[in-house]
């Protein structure tokens, strides 16, 4: 049945198409349902939302997502046509009674989440079944191959192409823009894809975008690579392994991380941007995602995993027990990451932790002798070569270090008694952040004075926090004094 688009550009983040009730009961279509929308023989699956207002029957509204699929506008007609349900429905159940799943199921999953083919309740199903069963190696090999099949895939000209990445779950720690600038400024390619925040106050794409543009397409990326050496861009932007980010919004929803997912989702990214050399950084500890046995685990699996798809890859532990850096929020991050490029009082644990990981990255792929990539490393932080590599990787995204906006908005909340910093939540720091407007509001978050084992006097500020709204700021800090993330012996 034809339908008229009226305007309704809403960003759902999934493709979804309003129709209206007197419709929806004529065409027994019913909330939730999965329907196929097309035009010009162009096709999208959307899933239902009803409405009784808005438009007229024989009108519909769609998401952003549908309108750039479908190339829409205002007054267009498209074809509107319920769709069974599909195959992988039947296959998930299967996972949930244990039984092992072949390549071709695990593609035809992963290619139905892709299509939008499958509810988020499907989804998270099939995580659930993931998380309660496990997966053999074979499994997750499989489900890697499936995640970065179906998505864009990166082909490089270099042979040392060099990637980093973090599983998470620390504040601040934004070693990366650091890292990139480093390695980029000793010859290497690193080009960067980074996600977004999903339940911390920043990711590194939101602290970046604070600066510069990170919503770059492939040929932009590559444009600013062949300038630069590197790129810091979102990966959303660029539809590698685009499961995968479904997949992670439903886990986010339902609390769950299953480890065969983790391993494949971070595989999967980095074969698909073209990676050759992967640094991958595990932090462990009571205040991380994982201990440090599992941990342990975790780096063994990832190594033998990856030999199968031929990445060279090392990985790190680090302690996870407090957040890296002061800034918790996209603009104060950037801001602990300027300093330690410009070697002006910067944060000492960032920059430790930077010039570690940067060293490691040189010696992988050759810029830098066995046990010289750390002298390497620093000789390009203190000689200024990495804040001008820095600069050029922002310049070419379009943008600028020279202003950061400030938030409108700052409390300082100051310590009730002298001691000694014993422990910091970082759950309940990024809380805070989060509280205060992080990471919509690049200049909102926390900012931290002290960390674990520092001391600090009586009535001396402990925390700043942030924000653009008056009314998130009074919640933002009734909740860090109520909860005290920062804890003082």
């Amino acid at each position: 049945m034809k339908f008229k688009i009226r305007s309704f550009k809403i960003g759902a983040g999934k493709p979804i198409v309003f129709i209206h009730k007197s419709d929806a009961k004529n065409l027994s279509i019913h909330v939730g349902n999965r329907v196929e929308l097309s035009k010009n023989r162009k096709k999208i699956i959307a899933v239902v939302d009803l409405v009784g207002s808005y438009f007229e029957p024989g009108e519909v509204g769609v998401s952003r997502e549908i309108i750039k699929k479908l190339n829409l506008k205002s007054g267009d007609e498209i074809e509107i046509s319920l769709t069974p349900s599909p195959q992988s429905t039947g296959l998930i159940q299967k996972k949930l009674s244990c039984t092992p799943y072949t390549k071709k199921e695990l593609n035809t999953i992963i290619k139905d989440i892709v299509n939008n083919a499958l509810t988020e309740a499907e989804i998270a199903y099939f995580i659930s079944g993931v998380y309660h069963c496990g997966m053999s190696d074979n499994e997750i090999i499989n489900l890697t191959e499936a995640i970065y099949n179906n998505g864009e895939k990166i082909k490089w000209s270099h042979k040392n192409v060099a990637d980093k990445h973090s599983i998470g779950g620390i504040p601040g720690n934004r070693t990366t823009p650091i890292i990139v600038s480093i390695c980029a400024a000793a010859g290497v390619i690193i080009p960067k894809t980074s996600s977004r925040a999903i339940t911390s106050a920043a990711g590194t794409a939101d602290s970046v975008e604070s600066i510069a543009r990170v919503d770059l397409s492939i040929s932009e990326m590559k444009r600013v690579v062949r300038k630069t050496n590197a790129c810091l861009a979102w990966g959303g932007s660029l539809g590698l392994a685009p499961a995968d980010d479904k997949l992670i919004q439903v886990e986010r929803l339902i609390n769950l991380d299953p480890e065969p997912q983790l391993i494949a989702s971070i595989l999967a990214k980095k074969l698909a941007a073209g990676s050759k050399f992967v640094l991958l950084d595990i932090p462990y500890g009571k205040n991380a995602k994982v201990s440090r046995k599992k941990a342990e685990h975790l780096k063994n699996k990832f190594k033998k995993l990856a030999k199968h798809f031929n990445l060279k890859i090392e990985v790190i532990l680090t302690k996870g027990d407090e957040p890296i850096g002061n800034g918790i929020g996209p603009s104060l991050e950037i801001i602990d990451v300027i300093k330690v490029l410009k070697r002006e009082n910067p944060p000492k644990d960032l920059e430790r932790k930077s010039l570690k990981m940067a060293s490691i990255i040189l010696e992988m792929v050759g810029k830098a002798k066995k046990g010289e990539g750390m002298k390497k490393a620093q000789e390009i932080l203190n000689s200024g070569k990495a804040y001008k590599k820095f600069e050029e990787i922002i310049l070419a995204q379009s943008g600028e270090i020279g202003y950061i906006r400030k938030a409108k908005y700052s409390h300082n909340v100051t310590s009730l008694r002298s001691g000694k910093i014993t422990a910091i939540d970082n759950k309940l720091v990024s809380h805070a952040a989060r509280l205060s407007g992080c990471p919509t509001d690049k200049a909102s978050g926390v900012y931290i004075y002290k960390h674990i084992g520092e001391r600090i006097g009586k009535s001396e500020v402990i925390a700043t926090i942030y924000s653009e709204s008056k009314q998130k700021l009074r919640e933002a800090v009734e909740f860090f004094i109520e909860f005290k993330p920062i804890k003082i012996g």
